[in-house]
């Protein structure tokens, strides 16, 4: 990888981490499913109207967009908004590559290697020690239901992977913009009947300029500008090349989380996370450098 591109993969992750903090704040100011609406909506316009449609069917597009913009951000954020810490997020986040790997073995008949077995059991182990931590232990900042939530959202991202793995090779910033239109009006229907137009009221109110700039980066640094460049180094560089760079990200964010926020790290909390990481490690990068080394 020439070093340019390093650096373009460092930025990203460095943006990727810190989009947790960005989540976390933005929850306190604007209600989840409203804030899922504006970012996605944010996203579509007025991109759309400059940017091609890629050439695969409306259904991929709805289906991607239902699943990545409405379920997992919808979850995500509300987990957020329950108190769920922004570098646990981050590490509970990742299994969706688990989730991506199990959907794709049952819809594609994909095979699932030995070692993402492995790992799959690995990474189950860390996300059960900080489920325990958490019940144990509410006042280390998170409960259970946030938990469950990002877990939800995780599988959610990996239906997500499904739709985006059929689509094949397209223009992914088309795609990204495209696949946005789903969110908006669902999410503001559901803001409406969930959060009703008294918490729209209040945030609108209350917004600060901290809130406004979070938002924004929410839907263009992050949707937009990270999707195309990370999309654009999948395409030049193998997979084993660039994915290591991803588990970059928890670190970040832990490290901005307890900055920001002064997250408190628990033992089973980083003892789970650890194990995510490793199951992470073993079980997806791992068979990409024995089929490499083959």
């Amino acid at each position: 990888m020439s070093t340019r591109d390093l650096l373009l993969a460092l930025v990203i992750v460095l943006m990727w981490g810190v989009n947790f903090i960005a989540m976390k704040h933005a929850v306190t100011e604007v209600p989840p499913f409203l804030l899922t609406a504006l970012r996605f909506g944010l996203a579509t316009v007025p991109a759309i109207f400059f940017i091609p449609r890629p050439a695969v069917t409306w259904r991929l597009l709805a289906a991607y967009g239902a699943a990545f913009g409405i379920v997992k951000f919808g979850l995500l954020f509300t987990a957020f908004r329950l108190g769920s810490p922004s570098g646990l997020t981050s590490v509970l986040l990742q299994t969706q590559a688990f989730f991506t790997v199990a959907f794709a073995a049952v819809v594609l008949d994909e095979i699932v290697t030995t070692s993402q077995r492995r790992g799959l059991v690995i990474a189950a182990l860390g996300v059960a020690v900080i489920a325990a931590g958490a019940t144990r232990d509410a006042a280390g900042g998170v409960t259970l239901l946030p938990v469950l939530l990002v877990i939800a959202a995780a599988s959610a991202w990996g239906l997500a992977n499904l739709a985006l793995k059929s689509a094949g090779k397209v223009n992914m910033l088309g795609f990204t913009v495209w696949s946005s239109a789903v969110a908006p009006l669902p999410m503001l229907a559901l803001s409406w009947v969930f959060e009703g137009p008294a918490a729209w009221s209040q945030s609108w109110q209350q917004l600060t300029w901290t809130g406004v700039a979070t938002v924004l980066y929410l839907a263009w640094p992050i949707s937009l500008f990270t999707g195309w460049a990370w999309a654009n180094l999948l395409s030049r560089y193998p997979a084993a090349t660039l994915a290591p760079m991803a588990l970059l990200v928890p670190i970040v964010a832990m490290s901005a989380g307890a900055l920001a926020y002064g997250e408190r790290l628990t033992v089973m909390g980083v003892s789970g996370s650890l194990l995510v990481l490793l199951g992470l490690g073993i079980g997806v990068f791992r068979p990409a450098a024995t089929r490499n080394a083959a």
